[in-house]
């Protein structure tokens, strides 16, 4: 895509609607010269240069990338109108467009019947989801794991709603007998399973914890943020493919949030969040004495916490819709290209002398620490430290990240460290792009490359 031909016709396509309602003198008070716009521009574009190479294959650190160029059109193309899908009277083209879009998101998640709207991040997604939870079971708390993302527990607080962490297993995944122990008390009303935990990618038994539930009379909320579009590699030849199971269960399931300013190719925020059953929508139920009136349909603000959102996010979903559909031959091979990567990396590492694999990687995150002797956690630290700070550097720079994992989480994956602290750092990278895949090969001997700088 030419995104300057893109962008420029979609300057024109607003230009041409808007002057079908007539031409009129543009107020002095906003009036900016070209000259006074050149210089607050130069100062913007070189304070943006502080920023890392999200963009570049050699940036593998935080689940960060550019959104697609239809992305940007379509986000863009909307912004000049500034529709707000809050209410059809702002946004009424936008809103249909949202509207699709949950549907198809829904339908790849395997719901007959769905009822849901895009928020502005998986954060305000799981808050709704929460909220929804409260409200079904009145003074019964959420279960999540103890690996899930913070939100959860940052969440309960805010609703005033009991959290019980769930311990983990040995690749990061949910505990189904301490899950038990945690059901049998009477106190959870909720449990969140994660697909794609975002430090390491693990994927909750989602599939096994579904009949558990059932049978204690709780629901199931999926956070699928960061992992949700990887439903499209469920059951998938090659070694991209992923064990259908706990995918396939996600249909079963209550509720899910996905982010698609993760794999969906969109600008932030674009969160989403998603119900099985629409009835749920009546704990939502509010009124407002100037809005709602144009039309008799369901206005989004109507199945929403948040007020004002932007449709322009909307729209640069659709548009990527068209083109990149939520579809195994559409995003799946985004999807799997960054799956690929991961596994490749993970077989380097397994076969390096200078670093070692922490867990195998469920998705497109890889976690791995550099051989330090002896092999201490205090050791690992500094390490993972070093190599995260000096990587940046220099004329061959690459971007990581690191995950402090603590002494139980180190102790069931490699018994054999010293636990001289409390944890350590390990580096983490995210293959997101899909131009990871033809850059593995250089992140890794970078990386070892740091490794014998010690």
């Amino acid at each position: 895509m030419d995104l300057q031909h893109w962008l420029g016709r979609a300057t024109e396509a607003v230009q041409d609607w808007a002057d079908t309602f007539g031409t009129f003198e543009p107020h002095a008070a906003l009036e900016v010269d070209d000259d006074r716009f050149a210089s607050a521009f130069e100062e913007f574009t070189g304070r943006l240069r502080d920023n890392y190479p999200f963009f570049h294959p050699h940036y593998a650190g935080q689940m960060l990338k550019p959104p697609h160029p239809a992305a940007v059109v379509g986000y863009l193309t909307a912004m000049l109108i500034n529709p707000n899908n809050h209410a059809l009277d702002g946004g009424p083209a936008t809103a249909a467009m949202e509207r699709e879009v949950v549907a198809r998101l829904a339908a790849m998640f395997g719901y007959d019947t769905h009822l849901g709207h895009l928020t502005t991040s998986g954060t305000i997604a799981n808050l709704e989801a929460l909220f929804i939870a409260r409200e079904l079971h009145p003074g019964r708390g959420i279960a999540h794991s103890a690996d899930a993302h913070y939100t959860h527990g940052r969440m309960c607080h805010v609703l005033g709603v009991a959290s019980h962490a769930v311990r983990t297993d040995a690749r990061g995944r949910m505990d189904l007998e301490d899950l038990e122990r945690v059901l049998r008390t009477g106190e959870v009303g909720t449990v969140v399973v994660t697909a794609g935990t975002t430090g390491l990618g693990a994927v909750d038994p989602v599939d096994e914890v579904l009949p558990l539930a059932r049978r204690y009379g709780v629901r199931i909320h999926v956070d699928a943020a960061y992992g949700g579009f990887f439903t499209l590699l469920a059951g998938a030849d090659g070694p991209e493919g992923l064990c259908a199971g706990p995918w396939r269960a996600v249909a079963e399931c209550d509720s899910i949030v996905v982010d698609p300013h993760k794999h969906g190719l969109q600008p932030y925020g674009c969160g989403a969040v998603l119900f099985r059953d629409p009835e749920v929508g009546r704990f939502y139920l509010h009124d407002s004495p100037y809005t709602y009136f144009t039309s008799a349909e369901l206005h989004l603000g109507e199945i929403s916490l948040e007020c004002s959102r932007a449709g322009a996010a909307a729209a640069a979903l659709w548009l990527t819709f068209q083109l990149l559909p939520p579809t195994p031959e559409g995003l799946g091979r985004v999807l799997a290209a960054g799956r690929r990567a991961a596994l490749k990396w993970a077989d380097l590492i397994t076969a390096s002398d200078l670093l070692e694999l922490y867990q195998p990687p469920e998705l497109d995150i890889v976690g791995y620490f550099p051989r330090v002797t002896p092999a201490s956690l205090t050791g690992i630290d500094a390490a993972s430290g070093r190599i995260l700070a000096e990587g940046m550097s220099g004329s061959e720079p690459v971007f990581l990240s690191t995950l402090k994992a603590d002494r139980e989480a180190f102790a069931a994956r490699r018994p054999g460290i010293a636990a001289d602290a409390d944890g350590a750092r390990i580096l983490r990278s995210v293959l997101m792009k899909p131009e990871s895949e033809h850059h593995v090969d250089h992140l890794h001997a970078r990386v070892e490359q740091l490794v014998r700088a010690r």
